[in-house]
């Protein structure tokens, strides 16, 4: 926790100035402490021009302009108070123990919540259809928009506060290791390797979890802008056992479609040149984990029949639309194209 965002009780008015203006470019909000570490309140070059214009003096204790009643974040704060905060436009928010002892600083601007959530990024496959691209660096690796595709991911994962992160690798694993062998956006990633091919959800079976939580899992060569939150908010919202991330998928026939009425062959209409609408995998799930504890460790398994097996058993599965940006970076031409969208666009913040 810095100090350069915390001013002392005493301060004057004209320290808290001089403090606000040291923080120009970057949030700026003070946060008062008492002599006993506990918050007092908050300040901001707003809260001092309106009590200047009210008669408040230069030269008055910083408990002459500040706020006393600030916002806090407090223990046990739960993601959806958290989306709250943020959505009253507050930048920065104290984190205080439950006798209001300062804690932490909770910057809106580099994390937009708090997800409990474990992640698990899939990245051992050998990129076969990138080649020669993938003949000396995993896919996972390959630089789109100066950075390795994976950080992307990571990183909105980490602006999203999920900050339990595991990569699951195998084709070229050492490469993979060595670059998450410093953190990644502060994320202390962790890595697991598959000794054989163990499907697109397998893995999961070699990583620890929280019994009562749920897990992330995604291809780790995806670019996308999926809100983490959102998606997390629907999954506990429907108590869901898995949550797919569905992308719209448009089908359209280039010919009058014949209706068969039934088996004699008879004609009941045609529908000419028809467009279907579909939701299709996105490669991205939250499941439950309680759903991945049925997975027997090492075990081959592949997420869509490890769902099957889910909806078999009366599980509950739903979807979320993804609404805007989603490549999946499986062909040159998929990876030409993530380069030229990240060229002249950035994805859009969680």
């Amino acid at each position: 926790m810095t100090d350069k965002h915390i001013i002392h009780i005493t301060a004057s008015v004209t320290d808290a100035l001089a403090k606000l203006n040291a923080l120009s470019g970057g949030v700026m909000t003070l946060v008062v402490e008492d002599g006993r570490g506990r918050v007092a309140g908050t300040v901001t070059d707003g809260d001092i021009r309106r009590a200047l214009i009210a008669g408040r003096s230069l030269d008055d204790d910083v408990t002459a302009v500040m706020n006393r009643s600030f916002r806090s974040l407090r223990p046990g704060a739960t993601p959806q108070e958290i989306a709250l905060i943020r959505a009253a436009g507050i930048k920065l928010l104290p984190e205080v123990d439950n006798d209001g002892r300062l804690t932490g600083l909770f910057d809106f601007t580099a994390c937009t919540n708090r997800l409990p959530v474990s992640a698990l990024l899939m990245a051992g496959g050998k990129g076969e259809r990138l080649r020669p691209l993938t003949l000396h660096t995993p896919k996972p690796l390959l630089p789109v928009g100066g950075r390795p595709i994976i950080d992307h991911n990571i990183e909105r994962l980490a602006r999203a506060g999920i900050t339990d992160i595991t990569v699951s690798v195998r084709y070229m694993a050492d490469q993979i290791k060595g670059h998450f062998a410093k953190p990644c956006h502060g994320i202390n990633v962790k890595t697991i390797q598959e000794s054989e091919p163990l499907g697109t959800i397998g893995a999961a079976s070699l990583m620890k979890r929280n019994p009562d939580g749920c897990t992330l899992v995604m291809n780790s060569d995806l670019l996308t802008d999926l809100p983490l939150e959102e998606f997390y908010f629907r999954h506990t919202a429907e108590e869901a056992d898995v949550t797919i991330a569905a992308i719209p998928y448009t089908v359209s026939v280039p010919y009058a479609v014949l209706d068969i009425a039934d088996d004699s062959g008879r004609v009941a209409g045609m529908a000419e040149k028809p467009v279907y609408s579909y939701f299709a995998n996105a490669g991205i799930y939250l499941f439950a984990n309680r759903v991945l504890d049925t997975l027997a460790r090492g075990e081959h398994k592949d997420a869509p029949d490890l769902i099957a097996e889910v909806i078999d058993n009366g599980g509950k599965v739903v979807y979320h639309p993804i609404n805007g940006t989603w490549i999946d970076i499986g062909t040159p031409a998929d990876y030409r194209h993530a380069c030229e969208m990240m060229n002249f666009h950035r994805l859009a913040a969680l």
